[in-house]
């Protein structure tokens, strides 16, 4: 009887939760700077959840030391869902680029689904001889220990991609950390560096205007955006297997009420098919996640193969960010 009683009890508390949450703002944590592509993703997804939630939805940018700041803060707050994090690709690599880290990835977090995918380009100055995928691969060749590769920071999206291209080509490149994408993007249209590999989402524009060549996608097929659907994807052009895209996700502390949690992601499907946050996601070059991702289970299944593809690859570089 006294096992019942708790069951229900507990059941009660559960019941109580869902019927009432959110009584409150829930923040959403971004752990890199406003004005970025994941801090755009976080703002677009948060006005298509504030209606199934049912509630309002608050950006909080917690920026620095790769995502890991905002990460961390998250892993240590009150475990009711009025605080979750919006993350990139950052959540699988940061336990091979940090070795310090203050959370453990796959335990400290609960999983809520994964939201979009956004594809990356491989982008050069436009004073380069090469006009197409094949005229780079011998200008490498020919400019061996002379190539500066641009990217937004230790463990930025574009050095993650740089190290897999550089390990795929096997060439060493001068690889110039900036910090953020801006400023990279900024010197590789100055001529200052040579190449950069970032997401669709900020160099889809430059590649409309001309201010940058194109030489190809990074995804393992084409993409349909028509800025972008002439572009080759590295696969096809000789590095079999080359694969990246720059996914996030959503999380919760770990202990969050399951009533909660399964309330937040009927939200987050539902987000997922709004018209509007389709479109907006579209005209970024991302692709909506509508898999079996979505769900809390194969979201972390996900991001533990994640961190078996990219912990070899850091390690080889040996590039760590603390």
């Amino acid at each position: 009887m006294k096992r019942l009683a708790l069951a229900l009890a507990a059941f009660a508390v559960a019941g109580s939760a869902l019927a009432e949450y959110p009584e409150k703002p829930v923040t959403i944590v971004v752990p890199f700077a406003a004005g970025g592509p994941t801090d755009k993703v976080a703002r677009d997804l948060a006005e298509a959840l504030r209606k199934p939630l049912g509630g309002t939805l608050v950006i909080e940018n917690v920026g620095g030391a790769g995502g890991t700041l905002g990460a961390t803060k998250v892993a240590k707050a009150a475990p009711d869902g009025y605080t979750l994090l919006l993350h990139h690709i950052g959540m699988a690599t940061s336990p091979a680029l940090y070795r310090t880290l203050q959370y453990k990835t796959l335990d400290d977090f609960e999983y809520l689904g994964l939201i979009n995918e956004v594809p990356m380009t491989l982008i050069g100055k436009t004073a380069l001889p090469a006009n197409n995928y094949a005229e780079l691969g011998k200008w490498l060749e020919a400019n061996r220990g002379k190539i500066n590769l641009a990217n937004a920071g230790l463990g930025s999206a574009s050095h993650l991609c740089g190290l897999l291209f550089q390990q795929s080509v096997k060439i060493d490149m001068t690889t110039v950390p900036y910090k953020g994408t801006a400023p990279a993007m900024t010197d590789l249209l100055g001529g200052q560096v040579d190449l950069m590999c970032d997401q669709t989402t900020n160099t889809t524009s430059q590649i409309e205007s001309g201010k940058v060549k194109a030489f190809a996608v990074t995804t393992s097929k084409r993409l349909t955006t028509p800025a972008l659907a002439k572009l080759p994807t590295l696969d096809e052009s000789g590095l079999k297997g080359f694969n990246v895209s720059i996914w996030h996700g959503l999380y919760a502390p770990k202990g969050t009420p399951k009533a909660v949690l399964d309330k937040v992601n009927a939200a987050l499907k539902t987000a997922l098919k709004d018209a509007e946050f389709i479109k907006r996601e579209d005209a970024l070059g991302a692709v909506i996640v509508t898999d079996g991702r979505v769900n809390p289970a194969e979201h972390k299944k996900f991001v533990d193969a994640e961190i078996n593809k990219w912990g070899p690859v850091i390690k080889a570089a040996g590039q760590y960010a603390d």
